[in-house]
């Protein structure tokens, strides 16, 4: 069985990146992770299709949970799930939770061999109340 992937969407390339180096060093290659951040002119910002592309890489048919910076990067992986479409995004959540706490977090319970659902609940645990 598959591990559940993790994509890290920042508004910054070197946050996004940054947090990545970061889940990669604690749990390895037992995850799939991808990341993606900034506008394609090189300045802050997120895009639909950078977004699409790292789901597309971090792909596990255990799911994939996406974990944002900003209101922006939230809205952008919303809509990059709803273009992916069925039955694929039924297995995309994007979590709501801090970028690189809930990416290290998540990625460990996803090494674990956890189901989606408790990868999720694992990232948004961190939320504040």
């Amino acid at each position: 069985m598959s591990n559940v992937g993790i994509v890290i969407v920042s508004h910054s390339p070197l946050v996004a990146e940054g947090t990545a180096d970061m889940v990669r060093q604690m749990v390895g290659d037992e995850v799939p992770l991808a990341w993606c951040g900034g506008n394609g002119h090189g300045g802050l910002g997120t895009s639909v299709e950078a977004i699409m592309g790292a789901i597309e890489k971090a792909w596990s048919e255990a799911g994939v949970a996406i974990l944002v910076d900003l209101g922006g990067a939230e809205t952008n992986s919303e809509m990059a799930v709803e273009m992916i479409g069925e039955p694929r995004s039924h297995k995309i959540v994007v979590c709501n939770a801090p970028i690189v706490e809930g990416a290290v977090m998540a990625a460990t319970e996803a090494s674990g061999g956890a189901s989606l659902k408790e990868v999720v609940a694992t990232a948004h645990e961190l939320s504040p109340s």
